[in-house]
């Protein structure tokens, strides 16, 4: 299994802390909220796989969140934040 990023979208608030510390995978959009490139959604769920090399780059993402909206699994599901 590789690691996972999921993203409450609906809590985001739009600050774009997480773009800012890895623009790779997270991008503003119009409507206010940041996106996780790349993602699928399943209900209110956006979920992505990524390289475990883009692993810390995420969790640096998740952690400038102030609504802690993003979480970070590792390659065997733990979560990691």
């Amino acid at each position: 299994m590789e690691p996972k990023v999921v993203h409450e979208r609906e809590i985001c608030i739009g600050c774009a802390a997480c773009e800012a510390v890895c623009g790779k995978f997270w991008k503003m959009n119009g409507d206010g909220k940041v996106d996780l490139l790349g993602a699928t959604q399943s209900d209110k769920i956006f979920e992505l796989k990524i390289p475990q090399e883009e692993t810390q780059i995420n969790v640096d993402a998740a952690q400038a969140c102030p609504v802690q909206c993003i979480h970070v699994l590792d390659k065997d599901g733990k979560k990691l934040i």
